[in-house]
């Protein structure tokens, strides 16, 4: 314990004051804006208490963009995950050619998000873009994807699906690969079927990767941002914006600081409350 007091002295300080600059006087700060009409120019004096809130909640834009937070979460949880752990379980064994596998699979992930919103906005551009060539090959209508309101989140769900699922996938890799050899040797021994393994020994021992894995899934899903704003910015007509967009959007841009200070709030409590829920029912044991 002698040596731990000098390096709390030396390093602690630091930190402490690093964090508060960088995150607790930018949240405090958020807060005390969010109860202002601030146009982000000069000192707020504009008091409108929780008008902004209010205006927030009645907001149908802000709405679709909840929506589309849940229904990112949803896609996350009952197709990425799963899709995930599937490749996960089919590469995880040293056969040849893996390694490539597991390269190819997780090149998506490593590609920049801003990147990745462009390369497909072209790739779903109806007049130049891949859809619109396979489309007069196959020798139908065009379909622009990203302009029509009732498709364009989907196209969103297709691009973060196939953005993300190398993540996952490389973290149940890595819980596979600690799974102890012998119960599988002995399961085999016993005449167990593939399925039962998976149910009796994959999934009990990589339970606690799982339940990370959702955790980063959700909560990344509730800040996504960088691959949408080239995407789609939002629109069309405001159809695919998340919360962060919304904030971008309507805070940001349209010089509404206030406003946007609320949605930031909004946003940071439904993180927190998500975050410190989850790790106390879920991951209290890991």
């Amino acid at each position: 314990m002698g040596g731990v007091g000098p390096v709390l002295v030396l390093f602690l300080p630091p930190a402490l004051l690093l964090f508060t600059l960088f995150v607790i006087l930018p949240m405090g700060e958020a807060a005390w804006y969010s109860l202002f009409d601030w146009s982000g120019y000069g000192e707020p004096t504009n008091f409108v208490g929780l008008k902004n809130f209010e205006t927030l909640w009645g907001n149908k834009a802000f709405r679709t963009a909840l929506t589309n937070n849940g229904l990112i979460i949803l896609v996350s949880l009952l197709l990425q995950l799963p899709l995930a752990l599937w490749l996960a379980t089919l590469v995880s064994n040293r056969i040849p050619g893996a390694t490539a596998f597991r390269l190819v699979f997780f090149l998506p992930y490593v590609l920049a998000d801003v990147a990745a919103g462009l390369i497909w906005r072209f790739i779903y551009d109806g007049d130049y873009g891949l859809v619109a060539s396979l489309a007069s090959f196959v020798g139908v209508a065009t379909p622009y994807v990203l302009a029509d309101r009732d498709t364009a989140i989907y196209a969103v769900l297709a691009v973060v699906v196939w953005k993300y699922f190398g993540f996952h996938m490389m973290l149940f890799i890595a819980g596979l690969q600690s799974i102890d050899k012998s119960l599988y040797e002995a399961a085999d021994i016993d005449g167990a079927t593939p399925w039962q393994k998976f149910r009796t020994i994959t999934l009990p021992l990589l339970s606690p990767t799982i339940r990370l894995s959702v955790f980063f899934s959700v909560i990344g899903s509730l800040q996504l941002f960088d691959m949408i704003m080239p995407l789609t910015g939002g629109g069309p007509s405001n159809s695919t914006q998340t919360m962060v967009t919304f904030l971008y959007t309507y805070g940001v841009t349209r010089m509404k600081v206030g406003f946007g200070s609320a949605i930031g709030v909004v946003l940071f409590l439904i993180c927190v409350t998500l975050a410190f829920s989850y790790r106390r029912i879920f991951m209290r044991h890991d």
